[in-house]
């Protein structure tokens, strides 16, 4: 069965504000200093899936930049653009049927735009092994993440760990066998007290949103739990290859209730099964996350670009263009653009959404 991988990249990125604008989400930034996040994330499905079956799903607007910005990296004709932000069950639904209208049932594996991975070859052996299952079994696969701290930023997957049903070694990468878990229940982001019992607990993951399936068996459960969806999803799919593809795509997309993939299909299915990886991932989703992708000083401070730090401690500074000093602050980001500063105790890094939120209200275009 020929294997399809699909990157969802039409968010926004609002929690890396002001680096990330609306023009230049974060999926198209260089974090790492080697490339923007949407390369990085196809080279590394690309040791499992060829480039010419690698999809992205973005919106209209960023469309443009993302076919040049990836450009040669992936098939012609492998930037699918949706005329209206829907969530991601539009967004995965609307990838599984092209694939099923032009290649016919296919095993699909679904993947963020902005994640970042430091063990890439154990990273690739838990995919593979998951579209082996998803192609053997005909189950919904996930990937959890072992958490490292009670963080409330992430959703969670609750497992049973007494249930293993199948236990793969991960060939010469290192001695660990990867285990496949059911699925009992997803959580939504939880505040730090139930995070930490979650984390004591030790049978919650954290959710990485990355799945596996065969497109048949995803378009099944859309038509069994989001059936509004499926109508819109069906219509599309027929005019998929015609004259009419574009206007119908146009037309329908919007009127695609919005609801995400977890909340619509994988909190309600019966036939999850959950891989552990453990290959140092991160969403990368908020500045005090930056200590993923670089080394921390001996203050403990993580900082990018040109930098003079007398006695401060545990800070994240990125600066672009001018020059970042601070004298005794601990536990602070401060982050310098062309156009704005950003100053944050480390532990609100989440809200730094809502900066963005109050610039939207008071019209505020300019920085967006």
């Amino acid at each position: 069965m020929d294997r399809y991988g699909v990157i969802m990249a039409g968010g926004g990125g609002t929690r890396f504000w002001p680096l990330s604008r609306r023009e230049i989400p974060k999926q198209f930034l260089n974090l790492t200093g080697k490339d923007t996040m949407v390369n990085e994330t196809i080279d590394r499905i690309a040791c499992s899936i060829p480039k010419e079956n690698i999809f992205i799903v973005t919106n209209a607007v960023q469309a443009p930049l993302m076919k040049e910005i990836t450009d040669k990296r992936i098939g012609s004709g492998r930037i699918l653009a949706e005329p209206a932000a829907r969530n991601t069950a539009a967004c995965i639904g609307y990838a599984a049927v092209t694939i099923q209208k032009k290649y016919g049932d296919s095993i699909m594996c679904v993947l963020p735009s902005d994640h970042y991975v430091k063990i890439k070859d154990v990273y690739k052996e838990v995919v593979d092994f998951a579209m082996d299952l998803a192609e053997e079994t005909d189950r919904l696969v996930t990937i959890g993440i072992k958490p490292t701290e009670p963080a409330t930023g992430y959703g969670y997957i609750k497992y049973n760990k007494r249930m293993r049903e199948i236990a793969h070694k991960v060939g010469n990468v290192s001695q660990k066998r990867i285990a496949a878990y059911p699925v009992s229940d997803f959580v939504e982001k939880p505040s730090l007290s139930i995070a930490k019992s979650y984390v004591e607990q030790g049978c919650y993951l954290w959710n990485s949103g990355m799945f596996v399936w065969k497109t048949s068996v995803i378009l099944k459960y859309f038509e069994k739990l989001l059936p509004d969806v499926y109508e819109c999803l069906m219509e599309i799919m027929e005019a998929i290859g015609t004259e009419k593809e574009q206007e119908t795509i146009e037309r329908v997309y919007p009127l695609i209730p919005k609801i995400s993939v977890d909340y619509g299909i994988m909190e309600k299915a019966d036939n999850v099964i959950m891989l552990e990886g453990d290959f140092g991932w991160s969403d990368v989703g908020s500045w005090d996350t930056l200590d993923t992708l670089y080394d921390a000083d001996e203050n403990n401070n993580v900082v990018f670009g040109e930098q003079i730090h007398i006695g401060s401690k545990n800070c994240i500074a990125y600066g672009k263009d001018k020059l970042i000093a601070t004298i005794g602050l601990e536990n602070v980001i401060v982050v310098e653009t062309e156009d704005a500063v950003l100053v944050c105790d480390k532990s609100r890094a989440q809200d730094v959404k809502k900066i963005v939120e109050i610039l939207q209200e008071q019209g505020k275009e300019q920085y967006l």
